[in-house]
């Protein structure tokens, strides 16, 4: 079989990066003409959507990622990290030990709100009316789990997050630079959640956060992207504190305190 030069030209072909002597362009911008005047999280959206946000919608996804950004030692990625790299690694492989553990139950609930929040607007968009839209779909995802992706804390009685993300998501909409449906059929979700309950169940930051990725046009997969990219930040600067006190083999539990053991005396071999 003969191979020729298109073949493998196009093997890799992209629409995200050019490179060739002396070019490189990202979504056909010269990297040149972003550096120094455009932002991170413009160049995020840039890569990931093939286009330039407005500085309204960049700001709206900058807050999301802002908010994500850490929630202590405690979060199963962060302890992971941590652990990492007193076992001698570096920060990449702390870093990618953390992330790797960013999975459906811990990372996940953000793209799986969008996906229940593009579900209700669908139905909206059909011609169903809100509350029936809300209660069909939280039905159908309360059958699969009792938890539903984006609501409730197991640490805070209101996620302090929430409100500050939901107002620049109520001033985005007064602005026109979102639709707002996705903030409704979150807000639509969380009235049916608290119905005749005396414990409210709020919407959390990942429900808050993935009102904003659904607003803004993100696909369901890419809010989880995002959170990672996010949550990243944290995971390094933990990373790296924990690097520079020198410790070594540092484990999930001081060695002062050993699991608890629940296993039995095995039986000596042929014996009763």
């Amino acid at each position: 079989m003969v191979v020729d030069e298109n073949t493998v030209a196009d093997w890799w072909a992209t629409g995200i990066c050019r490179m060739a002597p002396g070019v490189v362009e990202l979504r056909g911008v010269p990297v040149q003409d972003l550096i120094g005047s455009t932002g991170l999280v413009a160049t995020i959206w840039l890569m990931t959507r093939g286009e330039r946000p407005d500085p309204r919608q960049a700001a709206l996804l900058e807050a999301a990622l802002v908010a994500a950004v850490d929630h202590g030692p405690q979060a199963p990625s962060i302890a992971i990290a941590r652990m990492a790299v007193t076992c001698g690694v570096g920060l990449n492989n702390a870093m990618a030990s953390a992330v790797n553990v960013l999975g459906d139950v811990h990372g996940g609930a953000a793209e799986q709100c969008v996906e229940l929040l593009n579900e209700i607007v669908a139905r909206e968009s059909a011609g169903q009316h809100l509350d029936e839209a809300v209660a069909a779909v939280v039905e159908q995802w309360r059958a699969r789990s009792p938890y539903l992706p984006g609501f409730g804390h197991r640490f805070h009685p209101v996620d302090p997050r929430r409100d500050p993300l939901l107002a620049l998501v109520d001033r985005a909409v007064a602005d026109g630079v979102v639709a707002g449906r996705h903030g409704r059929a979150a807000r639509a979700v969380e009235a049916v959640l608290n119905r005749g309950r005396p414990t409210p169940v709020p919407m959390n930051i990942d429900g808050a956060t993935a009102v904003i990725y659904a607003e803004l046009g993100f696909p369901a997969p890419l809010a989880r992207g995002l959170f990672v990219l996010s949550r990243s930040v944290g995971i390094l600067a933990h990373a790296w504190e924990e690097m520079t006190q020198g410790r070594r083999n540092k484990g999930q539990i001081p060695p002062s305190i050993l699991p608890t053991y629940l296993g039995e005396r095995a039986a000596p071999p042929g014996g009763t």
